[in-house]
C-alpha cells in the first residue's frame, strides 16, 4: 500500500494529478530541466488523456474517441519510445468527455469513462465492467483508503451542445466496490457538479457550481457533512470551479469554468465570463472563502485546476482565456500576495518536481499551431526549459512524471515524453 496514496499502487505516479489530493507534484526526484540538454519524443494519437505509472518502467496511458457512445481503452507503451507495447481490448463508454485512469494497490487498473467502469489486470485483460446509473458522462474518480471507488457524473456543458438550453441538474456520488464494480453507495448533493472529486482520506471533495462539498465515506455509506456548504460563488458574473486541490488546511481552485465547451483546440480569446478569474480558497476548518484575482480581465476560462506548492508556500493560478499564468505568496493566514507573472496561454494540469522547485507547464502559439513545453522556477518564475511538445493543440489534459528523468505531456493530439538528460538517458 502507498503510505502517501493508500488505496493507490505504490509508484511514483499511480493516479491522476498524482493522487486524490491532486498536489501535482512528484516527490524525491531530484529531476531538474535547468541544463540545455532536453529531448522530446512525440507520438500521435487521438485523445490520449493522461498517462499512470505501476511496476518499473510500467506507462499506461488512457485513450477514448469523441461522440455521444464513444469507447475508451488503454495501452501500455515503452517509457522511452512511447510506442504501443500492449493494447485493451476497446471498453464501452457512452458520452464523451475525458474519464480517468488508476493503478490500484490490488494491482489492477481501473478506467471510468462515459458512464462505464472497468478493470483491467496488468496485461490489460477485462475483470469487470460496470454501467453508471446515469447516461451522462462520468469525470474519472478518486481511491479511497479502504480501496473503494468513488465517482460521480459530470454536470457541464458538452462540446457541440448549446449552452443556453443546458439544465444544471444535481449530482451524485457513487461508490464502486473494487472487487466487481458493484454500485455500494450513492449520495446525491443540491447542485451540479463539473470539477473532478478530489479526497482526503475518507472526506471527498465536491466543487458544486457555487459552493463546496465535503462528503464523508464510513466504509457503508456517504454522508454530506451539514456544517460544511461554504458557498464561493458570490460576485456578479462569477462562474462554476474546477477540480480542487487539497492542501495547506484549505481546498484551492479556479473559477470562472463557463465556456469550457469552446474550445477550439486553445483557449486563449474564446473566455465568455464577465467578472476577472480568481483563485479560490475555503478553509477546511472554518469553511471561511478568499477570493485572489488572476489578471482583473474579463473574459477568463480555465477548465483545470492550480498548482499550490505547501512546501514554499507558492499558489501558481492561470487564465487560459487571457493567457496569463500567475505565481502567488501564500501568507500563514492563507491570503495570496502576487509573487510574478508572465504572459502564457497555459491550460492543462500543472506538474510540480517538488525538490528542485521546478514546474512543468504549456504555451500555445495559436498562429504556430504549436504547444510549448515551459519548466520554470517556482520561486522566481523563471524559465528553465522551452522546447515544442509535438501537439498542434493545446493540452487541457494531464501531465505525469517518468521513470527515468522524464515527464509525460498528453493533449487530444498525442503524447511526448520531456527527458532531462536527452539520448544519454532516455
Amino acid at each position: 500500500m502507498s503510505v502517501r496514496n493508500p488505496g493507490y499502487w505504490p509508484s511514483p505516479w499511480p493516479g491522476e494529478d498524482g493522487g486524490p489530493a491532486r498536489l501535482q507534484d512528484v516527490l524525491d526526484h531530484d529531476l531538474t530541466f535547468s541544463g540545455p540538454d532536453v529531448h522530446v519524443t512525440f507520438r500521435e494519437g487521438v485523445a490520449t488523456t493522461m498517462a499512470v505509472l505501476r511496476e518499473p518502467d510500467e506507462v499506461f496511458v488512457l485513450r477514448h474517441v469523441p461522440g455521444p457512445d464513444a469507447v475508451s481503452w488503454v495501452e501500455r507503451i515503452d517509457p522511452r519510445s512511447l510506442e504501443v507495447l500492449e493494447r485493451s481490448a476497446d471498453l464501452p463508454g457512452g458520452p464523451t468527455w475525458p474519464g480517468g485512469i488508476a493503478a490500484h494497490e490490488n494491482g489492477s487498473l481501473y478506467v471510468v469513462f462515459g458512464r462505464h467502469a472497468h478493470r483491467l489486470d496488468a496485461s490489460l485483460q477485462l475483470i469487470a465492467s460496470c454501467t453508471l446509473p446515469r447516461n451522462r458522462p462520468y469525470n474519472s474518480f478518486v481511491i479511497l483508503p479502504d480501496g473503494s471507488l468513488v465517482t460521480k457524473d459530470f454536470g457541464g456543458v458538452l462540446p457541440g451542445t448549446d449552452p443556453a438550453t443546458h439544465v444544471y441538474e444535481p449530482t451524485e456520488l457513487v461508490v464502486l466496490d473494487p472487487e466487481h464494480l458493484e454500485v455500494v453507495a450513492r449520495c446525491e448533493l443540491s447542485e451540479a457538479s463539473i470539477a473532478r472529486l478530489a479526497a482526503d482520506g475518507d472526506a471527498v471533495y465536491v466543487v458544486g457550481v457555487t459552493t463546496l462539498w465535503r462528503v464523508r465515506w464510513d466504509g457503508t455509506a456517504l454522508d454530506v457533512d451539514p456544517d460544511f456548504a461554504p458557498r464561493y460563488c458570490t460576485v456578479s458574473g462569477q462562474t462554476y470551479g474546477w477540480d480542487p486541490v487539497i492542501a495547506l488546511g484549505a481546498a484551492w481552485f479556479l473559477d470562472n469554468g463557463f465556456g469550457s465547451e469552446r474550445y477550439v483546440g486553445t483557449f486563449l480569446g474564446q473566455g465568455v465570463n464577465v467578472a476577472p478569474l480568481h483563485l479560490v480558497r475555503v478553509d477546511l476548518g472554518d469553511g471561511s472563502v478568499s477570493l485572489t484575482e488572476i489578471c482583473g480581465r474579463p473574459g477568463g476560462v480555465v477548465a483545470n485546476p492550480p498548482l499550490i506548492d505547501a512546501r514554499r508556500r507558492i499558489a501558481v493560478g492561470f487564465d487560459s482565456g487571457n493567457g496569463v499564468l500567475v505565481g502567488f505568496d501564500i501568507a500563514d493566514d492563507g491570503t495570496c500576495t502576487r509573487r510574478w507573472e508572465h504572459d502564457q496561454a497555459h491550460a492543462s494540469h500543472l506538474l510540480l518536481i517538488a525538490d528542485t522547485g521546478e514546474f512543468l507547464s504549456t504555451d500555445h502559439d495559436a498562429n504556430r499551431m504549436m504547444d510549448a513545453l515551459v519548466v520554470r522556477d517556482i520561486t522566481t518564475g523563471a524559465q528553465r526549459c522551452r522546447v515544442d511538445s509535438g501537439s498542434l493543440v493545446q493540452s487541457v489534459l494531464f501531465p505525469a512524471c517518468g521513470w527515468h528523468d522524464d515527464v509525460y505531456y498528453c493533449s487530444f493530439a498525442g503524447i511526448a515524453r520531456l527527458a532531462a538528460y536527452g539520448d544519454a538517458h532516455g
